[in-house]
């Protein structure tokens, strides 16, 4: 691994909040468009016990990264969490504890598949100290569940979002796809609605796209044309402004002091430990040097793995680190302070003077603030460009 050059970045002078990001590999079924690091289960099911091991030893080599700081937020993601069962978490989060220091009122998501929970096992989660979950419905129409390949029926996802609130989540997600196949934007809303009548504090509504290596993407279900998704995009956000929710970001939005705290982390650039198959993290060090790290994607591989399951990692460099917060931090749609940005990256904000001040006079960025103008935010990609 190559060492920073330490003339052009500083170590960062506060470190960053640090949250804790846990990977369940497993899944009832892979679906077409998913890219994210999930399997297909076989008999005979869930290795809890084999995979609880392993998870806390995959723990050990990164308590170093940890610097004194409490666990602010959990985000248990996958996969299919909900596979796994309440007593798994409950002694997950027990031996996690004994190690590590979370915050009073520390947010800990779990991820949910319709198809895999009743009111039972949300109450179970509960018990373990699970306080938010976020439910993958995608959709309530039935043919674009099949289209999908959902494991779940409309009614199912209907039934996971009131055994939500039955088991005592006053704090959940649900999850929901636009621009599917031949989606028009009367259908979109529909869906929208049936979500809203859950009256959920938080929803995460964000575009199908074709991801490479996906079944999707080497056989393209016959997706809405742009003018069409941004018809379909005007009309949800018109709906769910009307039901008082806010888009703090690009896909997430919510009711007011309902925003993800895990996610706004990630987009302001926080630190997160990564543990489990497949699972990413990103630590600032003492050194100065800020670094990404991965581990073993192969969930065999990581059960048998002795020792460190860590796959591979590498720095973030001075020169990447203006674009890797901007990335991160206009995402959001009331951006982020200015002062920020060096304490995160340990870069003066003269290093991106000449880039902000292009963007300003281009009505692409906001004055005195790391925010995108309305239309900054419609041209996001091209925007971010500027930072390479």
């Amino acid at each position: 691994m190559s060492s920073e050059p330490m003339a052009t970045a500083a170590p960062v002078a506060v470190h960053p909040p640090l949250s804790l990001y846990i990977h369940i590999p497993w899944c009832v079924r892979k679906c077409p468009y998913c890219d994210f690091n999930s399997h297909a289960l076989r008999d005979p099911g869930v290795p809890e016990a084999a995979y609880l091991t392993a998870l806390l030893e995959d723990l050990e080599p990164d308590l170093g990264f940890v610097g004194g700081r409490p666990i602010r937020t959990v985000f248990i993601g996958g996969g299919t969490p909900s596979l796994m069962s309440g007593d798994f978490y409950f002694r997950l989060f027990e031996r996690l504890r004994q190690t590590l220091t979370f915050a009073e009122e520390a947010e800990i998501t779990l991820e949910a598949n319709p198809g895999t929970v009743d009111q039972g096992r949300f109450r179970d989660f509960r018990q373990a100290g699970i306080n938010r979950l976020s439910i993958g419905i995608q959709s309530f129409d039935p043919e674009q569940l099949r289209v999908l390949g959902r494991i779940h029926d409309r009614a199912a996802a209907h039934r996971a979002a009131e055994a939500a609130r039955l088991a005592g989540f006053d704090n959940f997600n649900l999850d929901l796809m636009h621009g599917l196949p031949q989606q028009t934007p009367d259908q979109a809303r529909a869906d929208l609605r049936e979500a809203l009548a859950h009256q959920p504090p938080h929803l995460s509504w964000y575009q199908l796209t074709l991801e490479p290596n996906t079944e999707f993407y080497s056989r393209p279900p016959p997706l809405p044309d742009d003018d069409r998704l941004w018809q379909i995009y005007q009309a949800g956000s018109a709906l769910l402004r009307d039901h008082g929710f806010s888009d703090y970001e690009v896909s997430a939005w919510s009711q007011p002091g309902r925003a993800s705290r895990h996610n706004l982390n990630y987009w302001t650039f926080g630190d997160y430990l990564a543990l489990g198959a497949g699972a990413h993290g990103k630590v600032s060090l003492a050194d100065g040097r800020i670094l990404r790290y991965w581990k073993t994607r192969q969930p065999e591989a990581y059960l048998k793995r002795i020792g460190s399951r860590t796959a591979g990692s590498e720095p973030i460099q001075p020169e990447e680190r203006a674009l890797e917060f901007m990335m991160n931090a206009l995402r959001l749609k009331n951006g982020v302070d200015e002062d920020l940005f060096t304490e995160r990256t340990g870069l003066p904000l003269s290093s991106v003077a000449v880039q902000l001040e292009q963007l300003r006079n281009e009505d692409l960025l906001v004055d005195g603030r790391l925010q995108a103008t309305d239309l900054g935010q419609r041209y996001l990609n091209s925007l971010l460009e500027r930072f390479l």
